[in-house]
């Protein structure tokens, strides 16, 4: 097994550019340059400080003016549901769910529904198979793919990296025609799947407070934010 304590880690950065998530901020991103940390050992020690994947490539924020980025890591062992969630649970139980090495033929319509209903403005649009497995896939890494059936109709699947004692959200995407919050229970899912496999932490992303579609994180119960290297 690879020692990782004493490899070099060489970050490159990205030009500034347009922040994806806060119009008025710039981002500039730093990514990995070093393959030799791209397995599941070397990327679940870089998940642990603040690092993500899109597709092979490993990054993390570092804009200069701008911190709202902050790494955030649900704990799976002592996870509390709230009211809500409590009703999602109970929810959960009319739906079958399954984490399968591969995704099911009938993967992509549901796929191709969600991005043209949800994404029509964004850069996966229109959906293509090549780029999705481009984005969420990478050859070196451990991934499942979490399928959520209603009556054995597909609804909702999840990306999931797998660690040793973490699991880590990369997509997800569902029928947007659902009446059930399929992003939460997918979350939902993730927590008590990691519980059931003797899994501490799920890495859902990062928490950005100021983006509606990023500041969910906080909902799950307890977590820890990392700060200053130290996850508190």
């Amino acid at each position: 097994m690879t020692s990782y304590r004493n490899l070099s880690l060489r970050i490159g950065l990205t030009p500034i550019s347009g922040c994806n998530y806060l119009p008025e901020a710039q981002e500039q991103l730093g990514v990995v340059m070093d393959h030799h940390w791209l397995t599941p050992e070397g990327y679940g020690i870089l998940v642990a400080a603040g690092y993500r994947r899109s597709g092979s490539a490993v990054y993390r924020p570092m804009c200069r003016l701008c911190q709202a980025c902050t790494p955030l890591r649900i704990d799976c062992r002592n996870f509390q549901p709230s009211k809500s969630q409590k009703r999602q649970l109970n929810q959960m139980k009319q739906l079958r769910w399954e984490f399968k090495e591969t995704l099911d033929e009938d993967w992509f319509t549901l796929y191709e529904k969600y991005i043209r209903l949800r994404h029509a403005g964004g850069s996966m649009y229109p959906a293509n198979k090549e780029q999705f497995f481009d984005f969420c896939t990478a050859a070196w890494m451990d991934t499942l793919f979490l399928h959520v059936y209603e009556q054995d109709q597909l609804i909702a699947v999840a990306v999931t990296d797998m660690f040793d004692d973490a699991l880590s959200a990369v997509y997800s995407f569902f029928d947007p025609d659902a009446t059930l919050s399929l992003g939460t229970l997918c979350v939902l899912y993730q927590i008590q799947y990691a519980h059931q496999t003797g899994r501490a932490w799920l890495y859902p992303g990062y928490q950005i407070d100021a983006c509606k579609a990023m500041n969910y994180k906080v909902r799950f119960k307890p977590y820890q934010k990392l700060r200053n290297g130290h996850w508190e």
